[in-house]
Formats: structure tokens, C-alpha cells, sequence
């Protein structure tokens, strides 16, 4: 325990030296909060009530990032936007991770005609662009938040484990995996106590930076009507209904794009903090 304690404080002195990296620190932290207090700031009857004798008013001290053209607050609705869209990323990089993880890791292990298998099938999933692949997935599924969400976890999990059986060739053949293997320890256990665990910075890394990858793709999904539907506020849903008005009410676009950009740059930065951080190479 004292070691991974010590490990930890290593990871944060060499984590808070990268300005960037703090920076995408603070830009997550601010969306979480925002994701949280929009409970209560953004509730439901206030995202999705209209009044027509307020549309498409500028942004002022009322509506600081202006109304849509049903009168909605964009303000509000891009604060809702916020939770679905974390809620999204994070699900999206845990069914993907989770299954990627288990495939990934058996395969590696025990290899041969399991190996191929599941190799030839995420050969088969990567020849396709990641955002092409949820596009078909979704699409066969059907418009919904919930299949726009399986969409993204299903197309992401080739990555994930081609990633994790790369890293399980190399541990397989360690020191303490052969140790525990004479000690009478079975494949499951090996697994689980001895491999997984010297997983988890790599795939903290990946996923991190997968989270802006999925955030990216689902509002992509809901700009082309696949995600979340109306009236369920969205920030790629939000940038297709302002599309047409962009000319003359050019804050309807602005604003969503505004988040996304936010969002995936924030989240790409701490990824990358945190993939310096746990390199030991770069730790001494």
C-alpha cells in the first residue's frame, strides 16, 4: 500500500509540472461541475419549454448565450447537453474497454486458434473508419440515445483490444507470471492478479483520451438525427437545428460548437498529461 501511495504522489509531482495537462485538468473539472449543478440550474421543464414571443433573441444579460428559434434558453440547453454527453463518452469508453479487455487479454494468453479468431475480427471492424463503423451500427439499431451509445462501444472495442493483447504477449513472459504459474495459480487467476493490474495505466491513458473520441462521434450521430431525440437537448443536435440560421443567427451554431471544442481539446490534454506521467521513463 505504501508503495502505490509513493507511486501515486510520483505520478502527481511529474502530472502537475505540465502546465497543459493541468490546463485539460481544469477544463474537465469545470464540465463536471457544470454536468452537475445543471441538475438543478437545467431542469427538464425549463430545457424543453418554448415561448415563441421570445425565439431567437440575441445573447443579452437574460439569455447570455441567446434563444433558439422555439425560444428555449441555448444556455440552459447546452448545460443538459453537457451530462448527456459525458454520460455518453464515459459509457461509450467502458463497454468498449470492457469488452476489448476481455478479449484482449485471453487472447493474448492462451493464443492459438482463440488468438486468430479474435484478431481476424478486429482486423475485419479496424478496416473501417471508427466513425463510419458507429454510423452502420447505429443505424441498424435505430435513432436513440441508448443505441447511439451501444454504437460507440461496440466500434471502439478493436482498438482496445488489440491494444491490451499487445501488452499481455510481453507480461505473459515475465518473471512473476511463470512464479505464480508454478505456484499452482490457474489461467483466471493469472489474469486477474497478475496481468490486469500492470494494465491499467496504459488503458487509463487510452480511455481518456477515447473519451473525446466518443463525445466527438455522438454529437456527430445526433447531428445526423442518430443520438438523442428532440426534444432532448444535445450539442451535435443543437448544431444541426442552428445550421439553417446560421447566417443571420449565427449564436445557434456557435455555442454547441463552442462546448464540443471544449470539451474534446480539455480531455486531449489530459490525456496527454497523464500518458507523460505514467511513462516511467519519463518519471525519474
Amino acid at each position: 500500500m505504501k508503495e502505490f501511495l509513493l507511486s501515486l504522489r510520483t505520478v502527481w509531482v511529474k502530472f502537475r509540472r505540465d502546465r497543459v495537462a493541468l490546463a485539460g485538468l481544469v477544463i474537465v473539472m469545470f464540465l463536471f461541475v457544470a454536468a452537475v449543478f445543471s441538475v438543478w440550474i437545467a431542469p427538464w421543464h425549463k430545457v424543453v419549454s418554448q415561448d415563441l414571443s421570445q425565439a431567437l433573441m440575441a445573447p443579452s444579460a437574460g439569455h447570455w448565450m441567446g434563444t433558439d428559434q422555439f425560444g428555449r434558453d441555448v444556455g440552459l440547453r447546452i448545460l443538459y447537453g453537457a451530462r448527456v454527453s459525458l454520460f455518453v463518452g464515459f459509457m461509450a469508453v467502458a463497454i468498449g474497454l470492457s469488452i476489448g479487455l476481455v478479449l484482449g487479454t485471453t487472447s493474448g494468453y492462451f493464443g492459438g486458434w482463440w488468438d486468430v479468431l479474435v484478431m481476424r475480427i478486429t482486423d475485419v471492424m479496424l478496416a473501417f473508419p471508427f466513425l463510419l463503423l458507429a454510423l452502420a451500427i447505429a443505424a441498424a439499431l435505430g435513432p436513440s440515445l441508448t443505441n447511439a451509445l451501444l454504437a460507440l462501444g461496440i466500434a471502439s472495442f478493436p482498438s482496445y483490444a488489440r491494444l491490451v493483447r499487445g501488452s499481455v504477449l510481453a507480461l505473459r513472459e515475465e518473471t512473476y507470471v511463470d512464479a505464480a504459474r508454478v505456484a499452482g495459480a490457474g489461467p483466471a487467476r493469472i489474469m486477474l492478479r497478475h496481468i490486469a493490474p500492470n494494465l491499467f495505466g496504459t488503458l487509463i491513458v487510452y480511455g481518456t483520451l477515447r473519451i473525446s473520441t466518443a463525445i466527438l462521434a455522438e454529437a456527430g450521430l445526433s447531428y445526423l438525427g442518430l443520438g438523442a431525440q428532440p426534444p432532448t437537448p444535445t450539442w451535435g443536435g443543437m448544431l444541426s437545428e442552428g445550421r439553417d440560421y446560421i447566417l443571420f443567427f449565427d449564436w445557434l451554431p456557435l455555442f454547441p460548437g463552442l462546448a464540443i471544442l471544449l470539451t474534446v481539446t480539455g480531455f486531449n490534454l489530459l490525456g496527454d498529461g497523464l500518458r507523460d506521467a505514467l511513462d516511467p521513463k519519463t518519471r525519474k
